[in-house]
């Protein structure tokens, strides 16, 4: 299940992605298929564990053309272990919301960024995140939980804060915000209660047969409860600096 929208998005066979927080992979997965030279990185070693054994998975079956790359590397997002300019591309799926210092976060990816590139965030949207803060402390209040609630404007000004260039957004995972309230309101541990099933079954069935009745009910409902908020943005070019003997004018 992708958040990230790679038409809005583009990637190119050979570009270095970082894929910041990888979490379980899907998006360094989706980015090896398409044959970047990809590093995830993420700070929980089981879940990198998890992701390396789906790369090597992914490079048996000959699902990432010749040439692609994928490695899973355990990293700080405030102090990431890459030179200056080291990437073409850079992902952040739902991780700002769990950094203190978003700021910081934001600033490391800039850094690692080459001039021209692009970078996509993911953060919970505004409304539907602030129905399950509502409904449950416990959704929150954990070790590693969501420490903020994003408004679409406020994220904007932190890619803009921190030198970016904004170009685009949307919404995702509409589908994704009802099971969330009916956990909140359940218990977020609680899986067994019968409208929780009965919703996850509606999930899995959306993720592995993606018929056209979920994809056309996801479409029409995105920008009003999409559970995502996505902001895509540019790194600009540096301004050139005069040369000897010419002063800027």
């Amino acid at each position: 299940m992708l958040t990230v929208d790679f038409a809005r998005f583009p990637l190119a066979p050979g570009d270095r992605v970082l894929d910041l927080g990888c979490g379980a992979g899907r998006h360094a997965f989706e980015c090896y298929r398409r044959g970047a030279h990809v590093v995830a990185l993420d700070q929980d070693r089981d879940e990198l564990r998890t992701v390396t054994g789906w790369l090597a998975a992914m490079r048996e079956a000959g699902e990432a053309p010749p040439g692609a790359s994928a490695v899973a590397v355990a990293g700080d997002a405030l102090a990431l272990p890459f030179p200056d300019d080291s990437f073409d591309a850079v992902i952040a799926a739902e991780i700002l919301e769990h950094i203190p210092d978003d700021k910081g976060a934001l600033a490391e990816a800039v850094r690692v960024l080459r001039p021209g590139g692009r970078l996509a965030v993911t953060v919970p949207r505004h409304g539907p995140e602030r129905v399950c803060w509502a409904l449950s402390d416990a959704y929150h209040e954990v070790e590693g939980g969501h420490v903020r609630i994003y408004r679409a404007d406020e994220l904007l000004d932190r890619l803009r804060g921190a030198g970016l260039t904004p170009y685009g957004t949307h919404h995702a995972h509409a589908l994704h915000a009802p099971y969330w309230w009916l956990k909140c309101a359940m218990g977020v541990d609680n899986d067994t209660a019968l409208p929780v099933r009965a919703y996850h079954k509606l999930l899995v069935w959306d993720i592995t047969r993606r018929p056209l009745a979920t994809r056309l009910a996801e479409r029409a409902l995105d920008p009003l409860i999409g559970k995502s908020f996505v902001a895509y943005a540019t790194k600009p070019h540096e301004p050139a600096r005069p040369g000897p003997g010419r002063e800027a004018g």
